[in-house]
């Protein structure tokens, strides 16, 4: 092999070596950026989210409880209705220390107003009060303050599930941006070594 011939090789496997090598950092660049961007989405809304879906399941028992009451059941309606309670305290707490989206705290403020008049309305009536069977209280006065609450936690879960669904929109129209870098210096390292060996192949023919 001629010995002008060697530097060139020597060149354009550097060359080859540099352009795979600038390939895979930035794949593995890429990759920690996008690790860390779903791992903080889920944190951030996916807790809110679940913290929602279990106030209105504590919000569901609570209903559940206070129905109980009007069929007289005091002892059964106490234990559901306080045991709910707690699970609903619980979830809220969790939100309330989640505020990662805007206005998320204003959202918050208004489930916590809103279930203080729905438990003091049902709290009232399992300390010397007797509801059997007035369905009207239950109608015009519990079942309002209910529907109020769970409106407003359902308000405070659709507003992280959007965030959720923008910000997974935005990551996957980032990485298809991200994943071509990698792919141009991959479709530019294999053209250019199809081409280098063409030129080494009519080099050697021709001498």
């Amino acid at each position: 092999m001629s010995k002008k011939l060697k530097p060139q090789i020597f060149i354009a496997t550097i060359f080859l070596v540099v352009v795979f090598t600038i390939s895979g950092l930035i794949s593995i660049i890429e990759y920690r950026y996008f690790s860390r961007s779903i791992h903080s989405l889920i944190e951030d809304n996916y807790k809110s989210i679940q913290a929602s879906k279990s106030m209105l399941e504590a919000l569901e028992r609570e209903d559940s409880g206070v129905l109980l009451l009007l069929l007289g059941d005091m002892g059964e309606s106490h234990k559901i209705l306080n045991n709910a309670d707690s699970a609903f305290l619980k979830a809220y707490l969790i939100a309330e220390n989640n505020l990662t989206e805007t206005n998320e705290e204003k959202y918050v403020k208004n489930i916590k107003e809103s279930y203080a008049v729905f438990k003091t309305k049902w709290k009232q009536q399992t300390i010397g009060y007797n509801r059997k069977g007035d369905v009207m209280w239950y109608k015009n006065d519990i079942h309002q303050s209910f529907a109020d609450t769970k409106k407003a936690v359902n308000s405070l879960m659709d507003l992280n599930q959007e965030s959720l669904y923008n910000r997974a929109s935005v990551l996957k129209e980032k990485s298809s941006r991200a994943f071509m870098p990698g792919v141009v210096s991959i479709i530019a390292a294999l053209v250019f070594s199809v081409l280098f060996n063409y030129i080494i192949a009519r080099y050697l023919a021709n001498s």
